[in-house]
């Protein structure tokens, strides 16, 4: 007999009236919007790539600092801090307080104490606004926010991945620094628009589960080059 799903708490989106659900069945997770499913920790291995791949591209750069936009299930935060080095900085904005308290509460066993290590700021805020905190802050930029450029819950999410969005996350980076984008799907018109606007860009496609079948997710890793402002002091 098949376990059926249980719906453990909802969380509202902030300024939306859209609501997340958090479902459980067994020892699988998965957060919902409507009858559309964002997240399942099943279904990991992109979200983990996202870090890996960019931190890979940073090269030696102890004191990396690291902007995570959206913290979902801590699969992406998680590989982040196995790649970087103890004087490393991860910063993390989420925006859905319910988010955060799940990380807590029902889904600390994936998370395993991540949110406890020194080298992590947890802020409740949109992304967007510690993007816009200044200059050359960071060395890489990870996007996992709504579902890629073609958002389901905020149209404010749009605005991450538009010619602003592009330019002021650009502003944002050191020379050098990587912007990475998780979707749940190719989009040509954004590759297209992030080389316009300064980056190099690879697309990657991730097996959802890390298996041979199942559905791939799409990965841009976008580095900054040109001129601008450069590596910040450290």
């Amino acid at each position: 007999m098949a376990i059926p799903w249980v719906h453990l708490e909802t969380g509202s989106v902030p300024g939306e009236s859209v609501a997340l659900r958090l479902m459980q069945r067994g020892d699988e997770f998965s957060i919902v919007v409507g009858t559309a499913e964002l997240m399942n920790n099943r279904e990991r291995e992109s979200e983990r790539a996202l870090a890996t791949l960019a931190c890979a591209r940073l090269g030696d750069r102890p004191r990396a600092r690291i902007l995570i936009g959206g913290l979902g299930m801590g699969f992406t935060l998680r590989a982040a801090l196995e790649e970087l080095g103890p004087e490393a900085r991860v910063v993390v904005a989420e925006l859905v307080p319910a988010v955060t308290a799940w990380a807590r509460g029902p889904l600390a066993p994936l998370f395993a104490g991540c949110l406890e290590d020194p080298r992590v700021e947890l802020v409740e805020t949109d992304v967007n606004r510690l993007i816009q905190s200044g200059p050359a802050q960071y060395d890489a930029i990870l996007l996992d926010v709504d579902n890629g450029p073609e958002g389901m819950m905020r149209r404010e999410n749009d605005r991450l991945y538009d010619a602003w969005g592009l330019k002021r996350a650009r502003y944002a980076l050191r020379l050098g620094g990587i912007l990475g984008v998780w979707a749940g799907r190719p989009d040509r018109r954004f590759k297209a628009r992030l080389r316009r606007f300064g980056f190099a860009v690879d697309e990657v496609r991730v097996r959802a589960n890390g298996g041979t079948s199942g559905p791939r997710h799409v990965l841009w890793i976008a580095t900054r080059g040109g001129e601008g402002p450069g590596p910040a002091q450290r």
